[in-house]
């Protein structure tokens, strides 16, 4: 338990440059705190003391702000910065050296059963504002941008963005409009400017119809006066 917590200490000073030493991250960030209260209702959740786990986990996120369910499983080194308004379901499963940063949600798509929440790999970043919904898996040392909406697995080491999330690169190298999964499912959005395109296209050769036409007829119509 100690080295856990000294493992989420460390993290904070890693990762948040406005860390000036420990002492401070122990007393004035409220992701660690969060990241504590979790461990202990974890920890009293897998004895069976569920409704004692769940109000304890009440209470953290009314000190906190930050929702965590007593069965999600944390590793080591986990970091929320910031963290108001983050909120961990009961399957989700966070690798070690994870980060969130504020808004973010690894929450389920419905009321299925089961495993219904997402995994986490080791080294994963979630950015401002993002949602990872469903049994998904983000892989180890991947990216999921700000605002971002993940349905699909994440393969590792790959940066993903947008709503639905797509994967735009991997292994830093940029990847070609693809669904997260790796088919060839067009990209919503470069769907939608396409046929913009072609809808624009299609409008400037009627008017230029209308305009040969115009200049036609001016022309019948002046040879006639003449």
């Amino acid at each position: 338990m100690f080295e856990r917590v000294r493992a989420d200490i460390q993290a904070a000073m890693d990762r948040d440059p406005a860390a000036r030493s420990r002492l401070e991250v122990l007393l004035c960030y409220p992701g660690l705190h969060a990241v504590l209260v979790h461990r202990l209702a974890h920890w009293l959740w897998e004895r069976r003391l569920r409704l004692t786990a769940r109000f304890l986990s009440q209470v953290n996120r009314l000190l906190t702000g930050i929702e965590i369910h007593p069965a999600a499983r944390i590793g080591r080194g986990f970091f929320v910065d910031h963290g108001m308004g983050v909120v961990i379901g009961e399957t989700a499963e966070i690798g070690e050296n994870v980060t969130l940063y504020q808004g973010v949600t690894l929450g389920g798509t419905g009321k299925e059963t089961g495993k219904r929440h997402p995994t986490l790999g080791d080294n994963v970043l979630v950015g401002v504002g993002s949602s990872v919904l469903g049994a998904v898996k983000i892989g180890d040392n991947s990216l999921i941008g700000a605002g971002s909406v993940v349905l699909k697995e994440v393969p590792p080491n790959c940066t993903a963005v947008g709503v639905p999330a797509r994967v735009v690169t991997e292994k830093g190298r940029r990847v070609p409009a693809a669904s997260i999964s790796g088919g060839t499912e067009a990209d919503p959005c470069e769907q939608c400017m396409r046929q913009m395109n072609e809808r624009f296209a299609g409008l400037e050769r009627r008017i230029a119809g209308l305009e040969n036409r115009a200049v036609r007829a001016a022309e019948v119509a002046s040879d006639e006066l003449s």
